[in-house]
């Protein structure tokens, strides 16, 4: 799907370690790196000429990469907010963040960026071992929490199982082996 999508133009994949690189280590000392990456991200997303996007949107995988390499959590989170700002409300987009967490994690930083994400987010997807550790038949479960203004969040649980080029989700004790 990916591939096709690349080949019709609607899918852009831009080589962020690679170019994170040159632009949080670069020569320009005078420019935050996190607006540099964020200008490459701009640049990445004006469509051509007589070509026009229609719902951009922009998959950021994975945003504790910037952590790792020593960005300060406050320009993590101007970035996705600069990014948000352009995708989501001037070319009416969405944009999809990976962030790693863990409930153990003696990472602040780390945290911090979750946290901020998770409270500025629309739509927040967590994926999560099982509590009661391995079984064969679930791998497993999701939790998604719609956020909705003034109301408490919408929270749904689906449990998963990884297959061969597939994935399968199903109700909670809805798997093939109690079934």
């Amino acid at each position: 799907i990916l591939a096709a999508a690349k080949e019709r133009g609607q899918l852009v994949f831009l080589e962020g370690l690679k170019s994170c690189l040159d632009l949080l280590f670069g020569e320009e000392e005078h420019v935050p790196p996190h607006i540099s990456l964020f200008d490459f991200v701009r640049v990445s997303l004006t469509p051509a000429d007589g070509d026009s996007w229609k719902g951009p949107v922009l998959l950021v995988d994975d945003l504790s990469v910037l952590l790792s390499l020593g960005a300060a959590p406050v320009a993590v989170l101007d970035f996705i907010h600069y990014c948000r700002v352009s995708v989501c409300c001037q070319l009416k987009g969405n944009v999809v963040v990976l962030v790693h967490s863990n409930e153990d994690s003696e990472d602040e930083e780390n945290e911090l960026v979750v946290n901020s994400l998770c409270h500025h987010s629309d739509l927040i997807l967590w994926a999560e071992g099982l509590a009661t550790g391995f079984c064969k038949d679930v791998h497993g479960q999701v939790r998604l929490s719609l956020r909705q203004a003034a109301e408490q969040d919408l929270v749904q649980i689906y449990q998963y199982k990884i297959q061969d080029r597939n994935v399968t989700f199903f109700a909670r004790g809805l798997s093939a082996a109690v079934l």
